[in-house]
């Protein structure tokens, strides 16, 4: 059986409604004819069910398409790997006749049993291992990255952090503190400021019998001086962390407010490589549970590197904490989950 090419789809006649369509779900039935993207005709030359379009063979057909450029070799490598899983996959990228092309997603993929039309399991974007991609726009996307391997994995990007605080405490008002180079001391604090709200250090370490005096981060300390808990001024704080890591304070800290507001405890995820690691529901630092989460604060118009992307969420996983990224504006926060995905 043999394709035409028109309008930059390809046109099969004779059975083909019933062999590609109706059977395997490739294409879109015209009368008696099937329409195909590039891609569907290219995978059916792959697998030998079309012999040619218009006297192509396969070889021809993929370096064509290839040289047109839109990420066509990583597109079809996703497209078969989707496919010998056993997927309906519809393309969308591919510029149907009368039709425009959603920017975002390259290829529709049907819960398992679905024909195209039916339930969607994954809208998938596609991208190589150095391309860059816009954080902001990945929020319900299935992401594949091919690395130049052609091997392709799979990440599932999710808004929200899932985010379900349950922690209870009471600050008190204007404790004696000092502004400390890059921390504050907190001196004589009450004990539940660090045993309950997990704020700080201990000065003499986290084993100390008395917390004389308590260590905080810039952020902690922001924190509480905008709370009243401390007798700083706040301002004063922050333009010392202004001074100590530059206009990501600024991100860090909206962030770090946002999550005590939701009952979140976030502390430090130096060891980890992120901003934060966070805790649900403390309640108490004798009997603290395992974090949940990391979070990574970016600026709103960050471009992820998919390497970059890639390690985050394996080390995530790898501790078995799910990774949140944080895009963080003056006044806003969004949360992006990613995690690895095995369709």
């Amino acid at each position: 059986m043999d394709g035409t090419l028109r309008d930059d789809v390809v046109v099969v006649s004779g059975d083909a409604r019933q062999r590609f369509h109706d059977a395997r779900g490739y294409g879109r039935a015209r009368g008696p004819d099937v329409t195909l993207a590039r891609i569907e005709a290219a995978h059916l030359l792959y697998r030998g069910d079309l012999e040619t379009v218009d006297g192509m063979a396969f070889r021809e057909f993929f370096t064509r398409s290839v040289e047109r450029g839109e990420r066509f070799a990583a597109r079809f490598l996703t497209y078969a790997d989707l496919r010998e899983r056993g997927f309906y996959v519809a393309p969308d990228r591919d510029r149907w006749p009368g039709e425009s092309a959603d920017p975002l997603p390259d290829l529709t993929v049907f819960e398992r049993g679905e024909k195209p039309g039916g339930d969607v399991a994954y809208r998938v974007r596609v991208v190589g291992e150095r391309e860059e991609l816009p954080a902001r726009d990945l929020a319900g996307l299935t992401l594949a990255v091919v690395d130049e391997e052609s091997e392709v994995t799979y990440f599932a990007c999710e808004a929200g952090g899932g985010f379900d605080g349950d922690t209870e405490y009471d600050l008190p008002d204007s404790l004696d503190s000092d502004l400390l180079e890059d921390r504050v001391v907190c001196w004589d604090p009450p004990g539940s400021l660090y045993g309950s709200a997990f704020y700080g250090q201990p000065v003499a370490g986290r084993d100390a019998a008395v917390v004389a005096g308590l260590q905080l981060s810039l952020l902690e300390a922001a924190d509480l001086a905008e709370r009243g808990t401390l007798s700083l001024d706040a301002d004063a704080v922050i333009e010392r962390g202004r001074k100590v890591e530059g206009d990501r304070f600024d991100r860090r800290l909206t962030v770090y407010r946002r999550l005590r507001d939701r009952g979140v405890v976030p502390k430090t995820g130096y060891k980890f490589g992120a901003d934060f690691r966070t805790y649900d529901a403390v309640e108490s630092v004798e009997a603290l549970p395992h974090s949940e989460a990391l979070v990574r604060v970016v600026a709103p118009d960050h471009r992820f590197h998919p390497r970059d992307l890639a390690l985050d969420v394996r080390l995530a996983g790898g501790v078995r904490k799910r990774m949140v990224f944080a895009l963080a504006g003056d006044d806003s926060v969004a949360y992006l989950t990613v995690a690895r995905l095995t369709p």
